[in-house]
Formats: C-alpha cells, structure tokens, sequence
C-alpha cells in the first residue's frame, strides 16, 4: 500500500486543495487565490507522477504516456471550458498553442537539461520517437490550416466554423485509429515488465483510482484557477495573450511538466519522451477539437480552429525543431538549454499582446 512518503505527498495535494477551495470561496486577494489555485494543480501533478511510476514497467512507455496525458490534459480542458463561458476567446487561443509549445520547448528542454547533466547522453526508442513527431507534425498541421485559409482570404475563410468542425472530427478519428501503436509494447518492455519485482509496489486498482482522483480534483481546482484568472490579470498588468500561453498553459499542464522531468532524471528517457510528447500530441488531435465542438452547446463564446499568425508560426517552428533533435534517439542537456532559450524568446514575443 502506500509508503510513508506517499502518503505525505496525499496529505499534502490535499491541505493545498483545501487552501485553494477557501480561497475561492473567501474574499481574498485574486493574485493570491490564482497562485494558491495554480500551486495545488502542481501538487496534485505531483501525485499523478507517483501513480504513473508505478503503472510505468507494467504498461509500456507508450500505454503510460497515452493514459497518462488524457488524465493530465483534464484540468486543461476545464480551464479552457470555463474561459470560453467567461468570453476569455484569446486566453484559449493562446492557452491551447501554449500548452503545445509548453511540453515541447519547455518541458522536454527541462527534461533534456536535467537529465543530461545527471545522467549524460540518454538515449530512447528512436521509432517510437519517429512515430510521435510526424504525428504530431501532421496533427498540427491539420489544426491550423483553417488558420491558413483564414489568412490567406481563400474561399473556405467565409466558412470557419463549418472547416473547423470538420478538421475536429478527421483529428479524432486519426487519434482513434494512432491509439493502438501508441500503447503497443515494445521487446525490451514487456522482458523488463516481466523481470520486474512487485516488492513496494502498490495494487494495480489503488494506481489508476489514484489517477482518476487526482484527474477529477484538478478539474475542481481549475474552475478556482479561471475564476481568478481574469482579475489576476488586470492586477499583475499582463495580456491575455501572454496569460494563456505561459501561465495557463504551465499550470494545466503541471502534471506533465512535474512527471516528465522526474522520469528523465531517473535516466527513464522513453517514459519521459512518451509522458511529454503524448501530451501536445493528444492536444492538437483531441483537446483542441473537443473544445471546437463543445464550444457550440456550452454557452459563451464560439472557438474555432483560427489562431492569429504569430501563434501560428511559432508553433510550426517549434515543432519542426524538435523533430529535428530527437530524430536521432538522444538528447544531451545543451540541446535542452537551446529549447528553453527558444520558449523564453517566444514568450516574450507575448508579453505585451
């Protein structure tokens, strides 16, 4: 069952929750209650980490990746359903390109740093690598070409909406049919799943109830989150623009940002190249268009899949840059520091708007 340490880090998402229920519900500073909000999904991400460590040798890296994300993605969306009731248009915008410069600049830059420093070259399934980044190249591609209709002035731009449900349905059905490679184990995993010993190990139901727990609670924290989102905003003096893309972006995908360097320390680079590739991965072929379609029963403001240009090309160079670098199967920490020079310079290309 759960060890000492397991059950400080449950003891402790849960006063972090509790503290960021009061400062919801308490007239508090906003600043304050999105910071207390924004702290807890950490925590619960911390959780969610300890959970996917101990699915992590009897899954594959690939089925813990994919299981993983969807669960890691889920106070993501709730923060971008509540901001599209709230009107928060280009919050979404900004937080749903964000969320995919986020894993792969960010957290994989951090996790290339970090474990290249610990534990030198790592090296990972160059196929499985190959695989995910011509998806996720091809899923994003396919998610902003109704940006490029748009902004070419063709004669679909008169017809967003109706270009835009129909690339949300072809992402869904292409993440339906990428489902089964993507969880299919490789030799080397199902030996190592096999071999490993179950000493220490928690029961294969208190795992995945844990990360469903943690899934449900991070959505209630995040309602917290956006409800202060907006006031903190006009407080702290920043765009929404800038808002969406680094801090609602980092903080709906904590779980990712926590897990995937943790794995990459522990010189585990194929559950970490899988934990934080599945993630932007499952944005553009399955957040992004979920958001399109429940947009329209939902209330509030209409989403469709047209971002402003400069979202757009950052986006497209960011991920051709990283298929550049772990086409190879492995990373060293200055490729991870060249990353994080690339998110910082694009965040302040944000910063005023």
């Amino acid at each position: 069952m759960l060890s000492r340490t397991d059950r400080r880090v449950v003891a402790a998402a849960s006063l972090l929750v509790v503290a960021a229920a009061v400062t919801r519900y308490v007239d508090i500073n906003d600043v304050l209650a999105f910071a207390v909000a924004g702290v807890a999904i950490a925590a619960l991400a911390t959780l969610v980490g300890r959970s996917v460590d101990q699915l992590g040798d009897r899954l594959g890296a690939g089925a813990t990746g994919v299981l993983q994300s969807a669960l890691g993605n889920l106070p993501e969306l709730f923060v971008c359903i509540f901001a599209l009731r709230a009107g928060l248009v280009k919050v979404v915008e900004a937080a749903v390109i964000g969320s995919i410069l986020g894993n792969i600049l960010l957290v994989l830059g951090l996790a290339f740093l970090v474990g290249g420093l610990r534990n030198g070259v790592q090296r990972f399934d160059s196929d499985r690598a190959r695989v995910i980044s011509a998806m996720m190249l091809l899923a994003v591609v396919a998610m902003l070409l109704p940006s490029l209709a748009f902004q070419l002035h063709t004669p679909a731009a008169s017809h967003e909406r109706a270009l835009s449900v129909f690339a949300s349905v072809v992402l869904l059905l292409v993440f339906l049919c990428s489902v089964p490679s993507s969880i299919r184990r490789t030799v080397d995993e199902a030996a190592a799943g096999h071999e490993a010993s179950g000493e220490g190990r928690w029961p294969m139901l208190l795992a995945v109830v844990m990360l469903a727990v943690t899934g449900v609670l991070a959505a209630f924290v995040s309602d917290w989150f956006i409800h202060a989102l907006e006031p903190a905003i006009k407080s702290l003096h920043i765009s929404q623009a800038f808002a969406g893309l680094v801090i609602v972006a980092i903080a709906g995908n904590a779980v990712e940002n926590v897990v995937g360097i943790q794995l990459a320390a522990r010189n585990q680079a194929d559950y970490a190249l899988s934990v934080i590739l599945n993630s932007p991965l499952q944005i553009a072929l399955v957040l992004a268009p979920i958001l399109v379609l429940l947009s329209f029963v939902i209330g509030g403001a209409t989403f469709v899949l047209v971002f402003p240009p400069l979202l757009v090309g950052t986006v497209v160079a960011a991920v051709l840059a990283v298929s550049f670098i772990i086409i190879d199967g492995e990373s060293v920490w200055l490729e991870g520091a060249a990353l994080l020079g690339l998110y910082g310079v694009i965040a302040a290309s944000f910063w005023w708007g």
